[in-house]
């Protein structure tokens, strides 16, 4: 089972329920997804057992094979090819790697390279197999490191994805298999507006889901309603107390600090396998 864990921005507590949520669970992977800034091993805190290279196709080209046809530029959507002064350009940090560039030239002028783009680090914190990626500074997308991250997960284990913030192309990778989205937002209007993005996100994609109130300060009326509007479930509320506030700060684990918050999180989690083997069965797993 597969649970992504997203929100609309960045802050919002992403991070915090999707690494309570493998505590709670115990034997689990962790996956953080969100490879611009990773930060789930600051309270995971895994000992790295490997680290490995992720590399992307580039375009190479071969100037004496080129005819100045530009029937590669006016393919690329991206801008990552240019055809000035009778000398074909590529723009690494605009490539998508879509390999349509390298297909379509009739000369065969253009070839399949590759440059590093970051890395993944394995490791293990107690029972929770923690798989991070990590984006090189100054690159355009991170999505080949999210699909690799993924695809080299097995299918019977329960695995919790951090998603990036947001609603872009490297959060719909993290999303399109997971078997439930669990939505974190916190009740305010501007939690509210950035929350309906990544709704309208799950939706589109037609996977089950939830929310979760994240610092909830007491007043959930304008949040009860919009989920009430959309008919969303809210799974739980996390209060926004000083406790909580201190856990985080010190880059711990607060499902393992304190039995109350061990306890939201294996309710939540209880909910969502009982949702998803729903989902696959048609049958309650008691």
């Amino acid at each position: 089972m597969q649970i992504a864990v997203l929100s609309g921005k960045g802050g919002t507590g992403k991070t915090f329920v999707s690494v309570n949520l493998v505590y709670a669970k115990g034997k689990s992977v962790y996956i953080d997804c969100d490879v611009e800034e990773p930060n789930g091993r600051l309270f995971l805190k895994p000992q790295i057992k490997l680290m490995e290279k992720v590399n992307t196709m580039i375009p190479a080209v071969d100037a004496q094979k080129c005819t100045g046809c530009r029937k590669c530029v006016e393919l690329c959507k991206f801008n990552a090819l240019a055809y000035i002064k009778n000398k074909l350009l590529v723009f690494q940090e605009l490539c998508h790697a879509c390999k349509g560039c390298v297909m379509l030239c009739p000369q065969k002028a253009l070839s399949e390279s590759s440059k590093q783009i970051g890395h993944i680090e394995r490791g293990v914190s107690g029972e929770v197999e923690v798989i991070t990626g990590v984006l090189n500074t100054g690159e355009a997308t991170g999505v080949p490191i999210i699909r690799k991250l993924i695809s080299s997960v097995q299918k019977d284990r329960t695995v919790v994805l951090d998603c990036p913030p947001g609603s872009a192309c490297s959060v719909m990778e993290s999303i399109k298999d997971a078997d439930f989205c669990l939505m974190v937002a916190e009740p305010t209007v501007f939690g509210i507006h950035n929350f309906d993005m990544i709704y309208k996100l799950v939706k589109l994609f037609g996977k089950p889901h939830a929310l979760v109130v994240n610092k909830d300060i007491g007043d959930r009326s304008l949040i009860e309603k919009y989920c009430d509007d959309n008919d969303i479930r809210i799974i739980a509320s996390i209060p926004y107390d000083s406790e909580l506030a201190l856990i985080n700060s010190k880059g711990f684990v607060a499902a393992k600090e304190n039995e109350r918050y061990w306890g939201i999180f294996k309710e939540i989690l209880d909910t969502i396998e009982q949702e998803v083997c729903y989902e696959a069965t048609g049958h309650i797993e008691r």
